[in-house]
């Protein structure tokens, strides 16, 4: 088992990989994107969609970590979309609908639609041309993204986000971008559970986070397991964290 450590969005994450998933999946998908960027002869870029709480932030991480362990694969640079959410001040004094009822934006924060979904568009584009270009990252513990956190220079990059695979208009024409496609799925339950931790983890008791990820984070799961195109490749992510090429 490999531990790996790190810090996303401001909250510092510990996630374990066995040996075999890093050398029966994640090995030989970094060599498959590698042949795919030698046989284009420019950049490669991989979406990696996935429900709230299945670690695709943590795993395009890894996978980032793990190319430059080897020689022999080109290196991978993640990036995500949570940059692109709204910004705090524009979810406090924007309503939208949700049940029949009239709220802020800030209520359902994680939805699409709280998603600035024409800049995302655009950034995806330069992205994808070969570009090297800067992007945002999004900090827990502001509240609001961070423009220009990053430079995106590699031959293939990975971004990965809850949406990208989305079947509404608008979202799905995302994936016209993409040279290879990723998704992973599990069970409600076993999000609903990461959910609630890492919300209590970015400073929340555990009756607020439990009383916001049910109301916002659980439907934007059932979103994202139920209304996503299919991909290039899917993921199962098991009660044991362990992911599985199906």
């Amino acid at each position: 088992m490999r531990e790996y450590n790190v810090n996303i969005n401001g909250i510092d994450v510990n996630a374990k990989y066995s040996e075999t998933t890093i050398n029966t999946v994640f090995l030989p998908l970094l060599q498959r994107l590698t042949d795919m960027q030698k046989k284009k002869d420019g950049r490669i870029l991989v979406m990696l969609a996935a429900p709230p709480g299945a670690g695709k932030s943590t795993l395009s991480s890894f996978l980032e970590a793990l190319s430059k362990e080897q020689d022999d694969i080109c290196n991978v640079q993640a990036i995500g979309m949570d940059g692109f959410h709204r910004r705090q001040e524009y979810l406090l004094s924007h309503d939208t609908e949700r049940d029949g009822k009239t709220i802020k934006m800030v209520e359902i924060k994680g939805a699409p639609i709280t998603f600035d979904l024409e800049k995302l568009t655009e950034a995806v584009k330069r992205v994808a041309s070969g570009e090297t270009c800067g992007w945002p990252s999004y900090d827990r513990h502001l509240h609001n993204p961070v423009e220009d956190t990053y430079t995106v220079s590699e031959k293939i990059v990975i971004l990965e986000g809850n949406y990208l695979l989305l079947n509404e208009d608008g979202w799905r024409d995302l994936r016209n971008y993409a040279d290879y496609t990723i998704r992973i799925t599990a069970t409600e339950d076993f999000l609903r559970n990461r959910l609630i931790d890492r919300k209590a983890k970015s400073g929340n008791t555990l009756e607020k986070a439990t009383a916001f990820v049910d109301f916002s984070d659980m439907a934007n799961v059932r979103i994202c397991l139920n209304d996503s195109l299919d991909a290039d490749m899917t993921f199962s992510l098991d009660e044991n964290d362990d992911y599985k090429a199906l």
